[in-house]
């Protein structure tokens, strides 16, 4: 007998933009098929209609197509499953839920949410907790306590009422995880979760475990804040009857804040001075706005390439990973147990790996809008070849223009601890003569500036050192930038020349 094709769904609710967790979360399903020649589904889980954020659900499938985690079945790809958004499937669960309760696996509760606010202030007045479950149902009201006809009567007038699983006694659910492997579940310890709410939608739980089912998902790769769920779709599973298909469980390890204890937030983001989304997001409620990674220059193969080693460990000291190779080497039984810190540093360290990777061309496609915003207009060869010159000293595009400013415009300024240190009595005289000096050189290439150059400073018996410092500030404004010679070449002879006479013009030497 031959194993059913691997099948992962990402199932996200359109509650607000998409958590860099939750990016990872996709990515390792993503992996997980396409390691095993299987299937990616999204299925967007809308069912509380009101968390339900306008925009949230174009923001998830922008996000993951920015991020290159390709959806084989969907919402816009649709598929032979379809529909793939839970509230265009609201009319099948229904008899799902009817399902359970003729087999004694579920039950009608019609106490209100007032009643059960009163029960759970009474409990925690007395320093207790009230939970719904099978030590409680017996007292409370619903089919299991009502007569059958009173029930009926209930249901007919529209009274508020949602249907419960009923969890088993004193019962112990068994299950291998593949992360974790063996866990286990005291139903004593587990309450009677609502499956089908008033509003005639389901809960997380029902729709759920139902559409895996229909969906014929092999996999659910899912965070390990479900896990307490575990035993509860389980139960369910068996309750249906599709043990036998019910797909294998594996809940990835958390994702830790930078410093201190817990998951990371939004709010680490904002303290720290980095996004926690993949793209901007701006909350139609609130009008608060969020950064994002593609917004604040990162390039998305670095990003997944940091976020795949979150949680897996390949098993090699390799860590730059395109997504062929992190697909051919992914596996579940190297994914960890314990959390993950997320490093803002390491992020950035991934992004200057990619960027240089990057041809000279691309980069210089992608530094353009900075220049334009900034009024600069240059050949686009120019850009390129400034772009050559700078890109190891950057972990962003936008450091470009950091790195490499005085290509396009003259210094408007001098370091003043540079000009302390280097600009010394005598200097503006050297420099005076490098100008002259430069007027003479036959061709004006970095080669042939250099070699007449440097027979010119030993001739006149001047420190290499000063010379050259000296000449970079007036060229730059400070001590940074590439070759000196090559900053001349792409200059120019002319604005070579006038650079030096308006150092010499400007600064005083002490």
């Amino acid at each position: 007998m031959t194993s059913p094709k691997t099948r992962v769904r990402f199932a996200p609710s359109p509650t607000g933009p998409l958590h860099i967790g939750g990016v990872r979360t996709a990515l390792f399903n993503y992996l997980f098929a396409r390691h095993h020649g299987g299937d990616f589904l999204l299925r967007i889980e809308d069912t509380d209609q009101s968390r339900y954020v306008p925009g949230a659900e174009e923001y998830i499938l922008e996000a993951l197509a920015w991020c290159g985690i390709k959806i084989d079945e969907g919402p816009r790809e649709r598929g032979v499953h379809a529909p793939y958004r839970q509230s265009e499937r609201k009319a099948l669960y229904a008899a799902y839920a009817q399902q359970l309760i003729d087999s004694d696996n579920a039950y009608y509760a019609f106490d209100t949410p007032e009643e059960l606010d009163a029960l759970r202030n009474n409990a925690e007045a007395h320093g207790g907790t009230f939970t719904y479950d099978n030590s409680t149902r017996k007292g409370l009201k619903n089919s299991l306590t009502l007569p059958g006809d009173v029930c009926q009567s209930l249901l007919a007038s529209g009274e508020h009422h949602v249907v419960r699983f009923k969890m088993p006694e004193n019962r112990i659910v068994e299950e291998t995880d593949l992360i974790r492997g063996h866990v286990q579940f005291n139903t004593d310890q587990l309450d009677d979760k609502v499956l089908f709410k008033s509003d005639g939608m389901p809960t997380y739980h029902l729709a759920n475990v139902v559409d895996d089912h229909l969906m014929e998902i092999t996999h659910v790769i899912r965070g390990e804040e479900w896990l307490p769920s575990m035993p509860l779709h389980i139960l369910l599973y068996e309750a249906f009857g599709w043990k036998a298909t019910m797909p294998q469980f594996a809940h990835l390890p958390l994702i830790l804040k930078p410093v201190g204890k817990g998951k990371l937030s939004k709010r680490d983001g904002d303290q720290m001075g980095f996004p926690v989304f993949p793209l901007a997001w701006k909350d139609p409620k609130t009008g608060e706005n969020y950064r994002g990674y593609r917004e604040d220059g990162y390039l998305p193969d670095g990003l997944i390439n940091m976020l795949s080693l979150l949680g897996w460990n390949p098993g090699t000291e390799q860590e730059i990973f395109s997504m062929e190779q992190l697909i051919e080497a992914f596996s579940l039984d190297r994914v960890g147990k314990s959390g993950s810190r997320f490093d803002p540093e390491k992020t950035k360290w991934f992004n200057h790996q990619y960027l240089i990777r990057h041809s000279d061309y691309e980069l210089a496609r992608s530094f353009l809008p900075y220049l334009e915003a900034k009024g600069i207009e240059v050949p686009f060869d120019l850009v390129v070849k400034v772009t050559g010159l700078v890109k190891e000293r950057c972990h962003f595009a936008y450091e470009i223009w950091d790195q490499g400013f005085f290509f396009f415009q003259a210094p408007v300024s001098y370091d003043e601890k540079i000009v302390s240190k280097r600009w010394k009595d005598g200097v503006p005289g050297m420099m005076a003569g490098i100008a002259g000096f430069f007027r003479t050189v036959a061709t004006w290439h970095a080669p042939e500036i250099k070699e007449p150059f440097s027979q010119y400073v030993t001739e006149k018996g001047w420190n290499f050192g000063t010379i050259m410092n000296s000449l970079r500030l007036c060229l730059v404004g400070g001590s940074f930038g590439p070759d000196i010679f090559e900053i001349c070449e792409i200059i120019g002879r002319e604005e070579t020349i006038a650079r030096i006479e308006l150092a010499v013009r400007t600064l005083h030497a002490e």
